[in-house]
């Protein structure tokens, strides 16, 4: 079975948003989505900006094809009561779905950075991640590159929030230990240092059927 697809989401939520987001996002939406053709798994990471959770929603799809499939379009633009309540109370929302171009290392870390490339880059980056896979307590690196006309179709969903943005292309670092990936990446001179933590995991329960 082929799983070379993605689906990255980031949004920022309101402390007394939390709890009520959390509850949506891992008893209803998540289960929804995995229920969907093409959706193998989810992984979801916090972290904090702003006086925000920032959350990144991590997606591993069948294939690319699946952001723009009928059975996910249709999901999207027949949201949820929880949802329709939800999508509005999201910041800074981001989106991109598309490809998983390169994955050097194995397995999954705990603590993640991603860093959002321009696609003229991604020679370099693809370069570098193979590197940095080597590093001490670095469990793996993955690039990602988004297919643009899948992931902007407009939805009933997509039109409850408000500043939608995406992405070009991204490297995501997996390690073992905050500390060892906080300083990877002031060694790597970015100034994108963000580190999420894993909250929650489900797998699709019948990948079979996919």
């Amino acid at each position: 079975m082929k799983q070379n697809g993605f689906l990255a989401i980031w949004s920022d939520v309101d402390p007394a948003d939390e709890t009520d987001y959390l509850h949506w996002l891992t008893r209803e939406h998540v289960q929804e989505r995995l229920a969907v053709p093409g959706f193998l798994a989810v992984r979801v990471f916090r972290t904090e900006a702003d006086g925000r959770a920032r959350f990144l929603i991590f997606y591993r799809l069948q294939e690319a094809s699946v952001v723009g499939s009928e059975a996910y379009l249709a999901r999207l633009n027949a949201p949820t009561p929880w949802s329709q309540n939800i999508m509005p109370r999201l910041r800074n929302f981001m989106r991109g779905g598309g490809s998983i171009l390169q994955e050097s290392g194995s397995g999954a870390g705990g603590y993640i950075a991603p860093l959002l490339v321009a696609r003229s880059e991604l020679a370099d980056y693809r370069e570098a991640a193979t590197e940095i896979a080597k590093a001490d307590r670095i469990a793996a690196t993955r690039v990602f590159e988004v297919d643009h006309s899948a992931s902007e179709i407009q939805t009933n969903e997509k039109a409850m929030r408000a500043g939608d943005r995406s992405f070009e292309a991204m490297l995501l670092i997996e390690a073992l230990d905050e500390g060892e990936l906080a300083a990877g990446l002031a060694m790597m001179g970015t100034r994108e240092r963000a580190v999420y933590r894993q909250i929650f995991a489900l797998e699709a329960r019948d990948p079979a059927s996919m």
